[in-house]
């Protein structure tokens, strides 16, 4: 039965010996569709070749003078390549376009084909002056060769940002007759999406928080069950405590965890930088803005989430512009007369007393309520002291491996420090002593001397002295403090006189004196 055959003729080249080779199936009448001439190989397409026939064929092929074999192909490596070709096209999510010399339509994948509503047949022979509405675009490009710095476009009504790539004859594109350009249309989101993927490669969720005290667990699951509400959400702590970790976990555990996370700190920008941040702005909107214009992270994290940080650092102004876009999900960039909406669910964090603010009118009353819908409270350091040697040993391992180090580990007196610290900066601040102390040592070991605590003396709060008559007292106050603070990781008499280097009968002693509770 004759079938589809591709046949792969190879041979010593030399003048003339396509056109014999061709020859051979001229003179038994065979249909062929397809030829490809890559030297050494001659690529033939056969459709009604038998496979009984095909002995006899490839024994007049080796007659001719050159011919060195014949094999059977699955496809010629021309149709591969369009296949390829195609599917990639195919599957780009972001708009892409092939174009002549003289900005005429070429090529357009699928996705050209959705936002504008036309087929790609259609759109096949049409000009970038017919397709983008404006002729300046087609002017330029042609004129540059197609080598022009990005820009932004609108297509269909919707903002892109265009790259061009010039298509030339030969291996360098900057020598070579430039024949056309390929461009790439990116769509805000997109470029939120990349922007995502940069600054949160390792992902987010609920197992980068690192605990298993009763606080964190606490918080957890609260944080599991916001997660899920697609409504605005607030949290509170203090600096340092990991509320923008909460943020993203909030998001990978919600409906939106495909789509963009994006932050914004607002106590880092000023009001007019923080305004473009967010809503963006047009071309030319104000001295100094890129040509293209730019697109805000509202634009950008379209269908994802912006997280606030330092919420309570905005000003009056961007406050009442954000409660605007609450209502409505709508907003125009600065310099900009067409109003957008977007879908994004809003985070927001602050360490600030928001309700404090509120009654001094330092912060509007109607933004803090609909900001906080639903709210979290990150517990600080001091209060879930079961996991700072938990994360003081995966900040080791992270620093060690920042370092090019082997790991290093605590000994028992440096464990001592970090958990009678009274830590007011949080796991930021244990962060930054932990690379300090692994960076600066040269010791596997690090001891309490090379942890640099005199940002925050150990005890702070619980051993200075509070306004005592006299020196007994004052000692008194301070034991009690101390043995408050170090019986729940030291249970004991004992292990208490072990850590402090004294005896069992003078912890017990001073346990009975302060009416702590005794172990046999």
């Amino acid at each position: 039965m004759p079938e589809t055959m591709r046949i792969d003729v190879q041979f010593t080249d030399r003048v003339g010996i396509a056109h014999e080779v061709l020859a051979v199936m001229a003179r038994r009448n065979m249909n062929v569709v397809a030829v490809e001439v890559e030297p050494p190989h001659i690529f033939i397409d056969i459709p009604k070749l038998a496979k009984n026939v095909l002995p006899s064929l490839r024994a007049d092929c080796l007659e001719v003078t050159g011919v060195t074999s014949v094999e059977v192909v699955d496809i010629l490596p021309g149709a591969r390549r369009r296949l390829h070709l195609d599917t990639l096209m195919a599957v780009m999510a972001d708009p892409v376009m092939a174009v002549d010399a003289s900005g005429r339509i070429v090529a357009v994948n699928a996705a050209v084909a959705a936002v504008t509503g036309m087929s790609e047949s259609a759109l096949h022979g049409k000009t970038l002056h017919e397709l983008f509405g404006t002729p300046d675009l087609q002017t330029e490009l042609v004129a540059s060769a197609f080598r022009v710095p990005a820009r932004e476009v609108t297509l269909h009504g919707e903002p892109f940002l265009l790259e061009v790539t010039p298509v030339s004859e030969g291996l360098d594109s900057r020598l070579g007759l430039t024949v056309g350009g390929v461009i790439s249309l990116h769509a805000p989101r997109r470029l939120g999406e990349r922007i995502h993927a940069l600054q949160y490669s390792e992902g987010g969720g609920f197992h980068f928080i690192i605990g298993e005290s009763a606080p964190i667990r606490a918080l957890k699951a609260r944080a599991l069950r916001v997660a899920a509400v697609d409504a605005p959400l607030l949290i509170f702590g203090e600096t340092g405590t990991g509320k923008e970790l909460v943020a993203q976990a909030c998001h990978a555990a919600s409906g939106r965890s495909d789509a963009p996370f994006l932050a914004l700190n607002c106590a880092a920008l000023p009001e007019s930088l923080a305004e473009s941040e967010l809503f963006g702005y047009t071309p030319g909107a104000f001295s100094g803005a890129q040509r293209s214009g730019k697109p805000g992270l509202f634009e950008m994290a379209d269908g994802g989430t912006v997280f606030l940080d330092e919420i309570g650092e905005m000003s009056l102004y961007l406050q009442a512009k954000l409660l605007r876009f609450l209502n409505d999900g709508k907003f125009r960039r600065i310099g900009g007369e067409r109003e957008m909406k977007v879908n994004v669910r809003i985070i927001s964090a602050t360490h600030r007393d928001l309700t404090k603010m509120v009654a001094e009118r330092t912060f509007r009353e109607d933004l803090f309520y609909r900001l906080n819908v639903l709210n979290l409270d990150v517990p600080p350091l001091r209060e879930r002291r079961d996991d700072i040697l938990l994360l003081a040993r995966h900040f080791i391992e992270r620093a060690c491996a920042q370092a090019q180090k082997p790991i290093y580990r605590l000994n028992a007196a440096a464990g001592t420090a970090l958990l009678a610290n009274n830590w007011p900066g949080n796991v930021r601040q244990l962060q930054n002593v932990v690379f300090r102390a692994v960076t600066m040592s040269d010791q596997r070991i690090i001891d309490r001397s090379d942890l640099d605590l005199a940002e925050s003396s150990i005890m702070a709060d619980e051993t200075e002295p509070r306004e005592v008559e006299d020196w007994e007292k004052s000692v008194a106050l301070f034991e009690r403090g101390l043995l408050e603070r170090l019986y729940p990781q030291f249970p004991s008499s004992r292990k208490l006189a072990m850590r402090l280097k004294t005896s069992h009968s003078t912890m017990a002693n001073k346990l009975r004196k302060y009416g702590l509770p005794k172990i046999p």
